[in-house]
């Protein structure tokens, strides 16, 4: 078994047939409840998050769960796209999403070498907290990113169900997406610039010699992008900003210390630290 978790194809294969039921599953619970649609669409999700989950626990790597977080919005909006009559605002949302989860699905199956890897994130995870670490598992790394991204998408699934107009202030936002894609999909080309050079010290070039994680940033800069794109639509629901919140905070307040914290271990991360932006460049 081990020697079949090691082989690439056998491992992208795997995944595939996780997601495809996962996304199956996740369909036939939605149109089985009978709750308002967008409850009915959390539900859903959770199911289909538990679902990769008892995998990730079988093949004893959380890794299985990453791509979710980009495959996760192009299956919702797809699936919502099929039955509404888009808008010209939703148009332009689904194809932003669309291109940003197929560039970032790309970027992971890149660097997903087998189900024998995992990433370092999770492992450190598993040494820190021990017994916890299922608990961790489950709530920290599948459930609250799947809420995350659920409330991220579910602006332009407003956008979709509500028939929202185009407005003229859709026009002060409706680039921000396409430019936070264009700004992820840079600094991740110049990252793997960088490590296939297997070059030693910090990445100092290009985006990165203004901000040490602008991967991030445009990871941000997407969900603020749909936000308020759809809430100018939608004219003031501005509960609708709540995805992009919450998703920044992921980023300010777990994903970049981690990173951070790994990068520590090499020398001069304290001048490099001192000399680079956080996120933002300026």
């Amino acid at each position: 078994m081990k020697q079949l978790r090691q082989n690439r194809i056998f491992s992208f294969l795997t995944i595939l047939i996780i997601y495809a039921l996962a996304i199956w599953l996740g369909i036939i619970i939605y149109r089985m409840l009978p709750y308002a649609y967008w409850l009915n669409l959390l539900l859903a999700d959770i199911a289909a998050t538990v679902f990769v989950f008892v995998f990730s626990v079988l093949f004893k790597n959380a890794s299985v769960y990453d791509p979710y977080w980009s495959v996760q919005p192009i299956a919702i909006l797809v699936a919502f796209a099929l039955e509404q009559k888009l808008t010209p605002v939703g148009i332009v949302l689904l194809v932003a999403v669309w291109i940003w989860g197929l560039r970032l699905t790309a970027n992971w199956a890149y660097t997903f070498y087998s189900l024998e890897h995992q990433d370092w994130r999770y492992t450190m995870l598993k040494e820190r907290t021990g017994v916890w670490y299922p608990v961790i598992n489950f709530v920290g790394i599948h459930l609250v990113p799947t809420l995350i991204v659920y409330a991220c998408t579910l602006p332009a699934v407003e956008v979709f169900v509500k028939a929202a107009p185009w407005r003229w202030q859709c026009l002060l936002f409706v680039g921000l997406p396409y430019a936070a894609i264009l700004l992820q999909g840079t600094a991740d080309w110049q990252l793997h610039i960088f490590r296939n050079a297997k070059r030693e010290g910090f990445i100092r070039e290009g985006l990165w010699k203004h901000s040490r994680h602008p991967n991030y940033l445009g990871e941000i800069l997407m969900w603020w992008g749909v936000a308020l794109t759809s809430v100018a639509a939608l004219e003031g629901s501005w509960y609708l900003l709540t995805g992009a919140i919450a998703n920044t905070l992921l980023f300010l307040f777990v994903s970049v210390p981690l990173a951070d914290a790994h990068q520590a271990r090499k020398p001069g991360f304290e001048e490099y630290k001192a000399e680079t932006h956080m996120l933002w460049p300026f």
